[in-house]
């Protein structure tokens, strides 16, 4: 999967350590939340860490039953009890998992550290786990964000290998076969205008939403 003049997945995670101090983890959560059905009984969390975002969710409705996926057993080994019904120390290209097993897939802050090679596989992926009718939630770095322009600055850099411009993230997800595909702000800004002003650019993350067809 990666050439040996690249870092490992595993490398690249263990030198961000911004996982584990994003202020923004608690809202993401709760707003990843708000997008879930109603009926979803089972959720897929990849990039779960040490399982900050998993204890949300189960605040937020105790009978979720989530598992938690990351390529870090050492992060995996961190993760209180009761979170997950099960931790998968995987990469997201091939998770052992059934197909069409769960109703929800979150992955939060989690696509920009995929090699480009690896992304479409990813994608495909979580189709392939989702039930039909079950939904993808996923925010990820905008490249377009306004004050990253003005700064000269880039998504990319650091444990961040890949940048995704919101038309082409849901160009390829209904190229792989999701429909309802949306697209709604978040990040820090997003405490102050909610998610849904029309201006994306004022936002430093997005949050894209899809079903399984």
């Amino acid at each position: 999967m990666i050439d040996s003049n690249t870092k490992s997945y595993e490398e690249l995670n263990q030198e961000q350590e911004f996982h584990e101090t994003d202020t923004f983890t608690i809202d993401r959560y709760k707003q990843f939340f708000r997008h879930l059905s109603i009926h979803t009984k089972t959720v897929l969390d990849v990039g779960c860490n040490t399982g900050r975002g998993g204890k949300v969710l189960k605040e937020l409705n105790s009978e979720l039953q989530l598992f938690g996926l990351d390529c870090l057993k050492s992060s995996l080994k961190k993760i209180p009890s009761g979170i997950y019904k099960q931790k998968i120390c995987s990469y997201s290209t091939d998770i052992k998992m059934e197909s069409s097993s769960v109703d929800g897939i979150v992955a939060g802050e989690f696509i920009e550290h995929l090699y480009d090679e690896d992304i479409e596989r990813t994608l495909q992926e979580f189709y392939r786990l989702l039930k039909p009718k079950g939904k993808l939630l996923l925010t990820t770095p905008n490249p377009n964000y306004l004050l990253l322009k003005l700064s000269g600055g880039s998504v990319i850099g650091g444990a961040h290998v890949s940048e995704h411009y919101s038309f082409e993230l849901k160009q390829k997800l209904k190229q792989i076969g999701f429909l309802k595909v949306q697209v709604f702000g978040s990040g820090k800004v997003s405490r102050l205008l909610s998610e849904n002003f029309p201006i994306l650019a004022l936002y430093g993350s997005y949050l894209i939403t899809a079903e399984k067809s």
